[in-house]
């Protein structure tokens, strides 16, 4: 005969029993398999079951069920489980270690943010002579991806001068109590929870578990005063305590270097903190890799302060007279700056206006940047120079929609306008036969070092760029593209020296009529050919 006593069953779990054989013979064996579950709230009554329910999933060839039977043979275990654990009576009729347990109600109000009510809470008493027991139920799949907050404050008006203290445990599947009147305990060999405590010198105390199993949670409050020979049970002393139970999506909103976020994974919703700053840890409290305010400091001005390289290409425009272009780079240094620093992950930031706002605005002024200096290279026709500008602006806006950090975001369209300028390029040689920019300065002072740089800072955005470099790689990005815009971007166009009809006949003497010089700068007089002597 073999038993099994189990003191602290599982509430609505099931139990496999695996019943082997110790010999090799060919006979068959039966057995008969009996389970018992004492009612603490009638003591009276013993519910057994045996007969075909247990053997249901046995193999017929293994064993097989007897008759009905007692097991009269086992030991009292001291501890009985209420099967009606939601009852309510009169806690005088009931065993010593039986005793009601008040459920909540759940009231949801976002994903992953239920708060959980007690009847005529949230203000609860615990006895002196017994335990305060509440369950909390928690759905599957709705609650498993959050963090559920427990929190106890003490009413210290309640003690009446009392040294009181009292002790909670929240666990699993069935409630932990104490055997007696003046200890506490939280664990057993098989079972484990998570214990807390008030007293009047610490009155707040807080329990957080991060992605909880779904179920049935128990909390059981026991109060106890203590003495010189350690702790007694209290002098008809009820402690009074606020409770609060909520689910929430993180832990204290992820503090101030963090942000909660919504996961999914494999269909399973999850939250969890993303730390900024160095900072680490479930909440994002673990400060031991943080940075230091000196730090976030340099990050901060080495980024902003970077986008006044963009002042020497504004200056250079508008001395080429090219106004358009001169206001796209302001526009880019103007939001760039307050972009960035309002993009910073520790305290020192700034924000004028909406984050996504000034994200969307920075990222256009960089791509428009690049597209307006590319097209004014090309040297087009001044109607087919500002289609190309209006496109470029309408077709960046729709793909920074689709992905704002895309690598082919950038790309795509420098590389779409290089095709323009060497299509445009390739044309003028071809007509002129000759190369086109046709000195030689041109291209050693000027359009070699600025594709130079503007290849190195696109490398560096690409290849070289991570979290941890970002603040001064990226800084480094914003000086090369910037500085790359006064080798590249063309001197002023030289006007077209006809001679108006007005102007020849108030003009005297000999003058030079010069029908077309060449577009960009550095170009030999002594080249320059005269097309007609024009008198007055």
């Amino acid at each position: 005969m073999c038993q099994l006593l189990q003191a602290l069953p599982l509430w609505q779990h099931w139990y496999y029993v695996l019943v082997e054989r110790t010999t090799v013979s060919g006979a068959a064996v039966y057995f008969q398999l009996t389970t018992q579950l004492q009612d603490c709230s009638r003591p009276g009554l013993t519910r057994s079951s045996s007969g075909p329910s247990s053997s249901l999933n046995m193999p017929q060839s293994f064993g097989s069920a007897g008759g009905l039977s007692s097991l009269e043979g086992l030991p009292d275990s001291g501890f009985s489980i209420s099967a009606a654990n939601t009852s309510w009576g009169d806690s005088s009729t009931l065993q010593p270690s039986c005793w009601p347990i008040r459920p909540t109600l759940r009231n949801e109000l976002d994903t992953f943010s239920v708060h959980f009510y007690i009847f005529f809470g949230p203000n609860v008493a615990v006895p002196p002579d017994r335990p305060a027991l509440f369950s909390i139920n928690l759905l599957p799949v709705l609650d498993s991806g959050g963090v559920l907050n427990l929190e106890l404050r003490l009413n210290m008006s309640s003690v009446q001068g009392e040294n009181l203290t009292v002790f909670g445990c929240l666990n699993y599947g069935v409630p932990l109590i104490s055997g007696d009147n003046v200890s506490f305990s939280c664990q057993t060999e098989s079972l484990f929870g998570f214990s807390l405590s008030v007293n009047t010198t610490n009155g707040i105390s807080r329990l957080r578990i991060p992605y909880p199993q779904t179920g049935t949670w128990y909390l059981n409050l026991r109060s106890l005063c203590s003495s010189e020979h350690g702790w007694r049970q209290c002098n008809n002393i009820s402690a009074e305590l606020n409770l609060r139970t909520f689910l929430s999506p993180c832990i204290n909103e992820c503090g101030t270097y963090g942000q909660c976020k919504l996961l999914r994974t494999n269909n399973y919703l999850y939250a969890a903190c993303e730390c900024r700053a160095g900072w680490s840890g479930w909440g994002c409290t673990d400060n031991t890799l943080a940075f230091t305010y000196g730090f976030q400091l340099l990050s901060t001005l080495l980024l902003c302060l970077s986008n006044l390289m963009f002042l020497p290409a504004v200056l250079i425009a508008l001395r080429g007279r090219y106004l358009l272009e001169a206001s796209v780079y302001i526009f880019t240094m103007f939001f760039s700056t307050f972009y960035h620093a309002c993009d910073q992950p520790g305290i020192v930031v700034f924000c004028i206006m909406e984050y996504d706002v000034l994200q969307f605005c920075d990222f256009l002024g960089s791509l428009m940047s690049v597209w307006v200096t590319v097209i004014s290279m090309a040297r087009l026709q001044p109607i087919i120079k500002q289609v190309l500008y209006l496109l470029g602006a309408m077709l960046l806006s729709m793909a920074l929609q689709l992905d704002r950090h895309g690598l082919w975001n950038l790309l795509g369209p420098s590389l779409f306008a290089v095709g323009i300028m060497a299509i445009a390029w390739t044309f003028r040689t071809i007509r002129r036969r000759h190369c086109y920019p046709p000195t030689w300065k041109r291209w050693l002072f000027y359009l070699c070092p600025g594709t130079l740089i503007a290849s190195s800072a696109v490398a560096l955005y690409a290849f070289v760029e991570t979290e941890e470099n970002y603040f001064y790689i990226h800084s480094i990005w914003h000086m090369l593209i910037a500085g790359s815009v006064g080798f590249l971007l063309p001197p002023r166009a030289k006007s077209d020296g006809r001679v108006t009809p007005l102007a020849r006949r108030k003009g005297c003497g000999y003058q030079l009529c010069v029908n077309e010089q060449e577009e960009l700068g550095l170009v030999d007089p002594g080249s320059v050919s005269i097309n007609s002597i024009c008198t007055s």
